[in-house]
């Protein structure tokens, strides 16, 4: 068994940068933002294990499909390379993967990347000991810190992938200069493969971000448990309401924490006061859907060749296959 250690990529802190930057400047801006990587924390990424799970919410299903159906081929096409996953979570669609390069090959390099410690650690065991011929070294830290490490540490041809349409966090402009920096991190002949969900109804959409189980209001609602305890915060969940709604003219999905009365919260580690007013909302997540034409000329655009893309049966989901050109 090949045994590998985690890597944290950030010494400050075990998951994210403990400065809070962005959180003050979020919370004192009008309309009000706090980034999805709050969603994270341990507690976070146990919700969204489960909101994967939901009926409502169609595209790990749909993913899991294509991946069952094209692993083999996706294998065969860039023969063992080294597999870097940005945003790995618990590895389940992965499996699936590396099921199909175990068959191709003795022995392969699986680098997941994750900003939560305790998932990506029982991740990378558990996967070990299901893979016991891989070497599989855990990479803790954000997708930036994540692609200017691997940039640096150059071992053998990559492919670098990024599932679950995580992308669609990404504004038109972070989602633009995420695009150049794998473009960068990656070297010629090495490939790319990206996971997005694509436009479709109102209803469909809204019903997967407003799951009739809640689980998606509890891990929209963890975030301020998270601010608490990270920056010694007195949120108090009660006081808002999780809605998601599809933005039609933008096709994203925007998911707010909408206020209930009128309150102060005080996050200490920040020295930060902020006043929430009735009605008031913080938007935490967008979650745009891509047309499949319009991102694979963009990554044309970028020196990825599209050698491949999937759909599922219904046209729900993409899979794109590029390599550096």
């Amino acid at each position: 068994m090949i045994v590998q250690p985690l890597t944290v990529l950030d010494h400050h802190c075990h998951e994210l940068r403990n400065d809070g930057e962005d959180v003050i400047q979020g919370l004192s801006q009008t309309p009000k933002t706090l980034s999805p990587k709050y969603f994270y924390d341990d507690h976070g990424s146990q919700l969204f294990e489960k909101i994967c799970e939901l009926p409502e919410y169609y595209p790990t299903r749909m993913e899991a499909w294509i991946l069952q159906q094209y692993a083999d081929k996706i294998a065969e096409i860039t023969s063992c390379c080294e597999l870097i996953e940005l945003g790995s979570g618990s590895c389940t669609k992965t499996k699936i993967l590396l099921d199909a390069y175990q068959k191709i090959a003795d022995s392969c390099r699986y680098i997941p990347i994750d900003i939560s410690g305790r998932i990506l650690k029982t991740s990378v065991i558990q996967l070990q000991e299901k893979y016991p011929d891989f070497a599989i070294h855990g990479l803790l830290g954000t997708y930036e810190q994540a692609l200017v490490h691997v940039e640096s540490n150059y071992l053998q041809s990559r492919m670098l992938f990024f599932l679950g349409s995580s992308l669609g966090n990404f504004n038109l402009e972070e989602c633009d200069s995420f695009l150049n920096q794998v473009s960068r991190t990656l070297q010629p002949g090495d490939y790319f493969l990206l996971g997005i969900d694509l436009q479709k109804s109102k209803d469909i959409l809204e019903a997967a971000y407003n799951d009739s189980q809640e689980v998606t209001a509890d891990f929209n609602l963890n975030m301020l448990s998270h601010l608490n305890w990270r920056f010694q915060g007195n949120f108090d969940t009660s006081l808002f309401r999780h809605k998601a709604i599809y933005n039609e003219v933008d096709n994203q999905i925007e998911m707010y924490l909408h206020c209930k009365k009128d309150h102060y919260v005080s996050l200490e580690l920040l020295d930060l006061q902020v006043l929430f007013t009735n009605g008031e909302s913080i938007l935490t997540e967008i979650s745009r859907k891509f047309d499949l034409a319009t991102m694979e000329e963009q990554l044309e655009n970028k020196g990825l060749k599209i050698l491949k893309s999937w759909t599922d049966e219904k046209g729900w989901f993409g899979l794109i296959l590029c390599q550096v050109e």
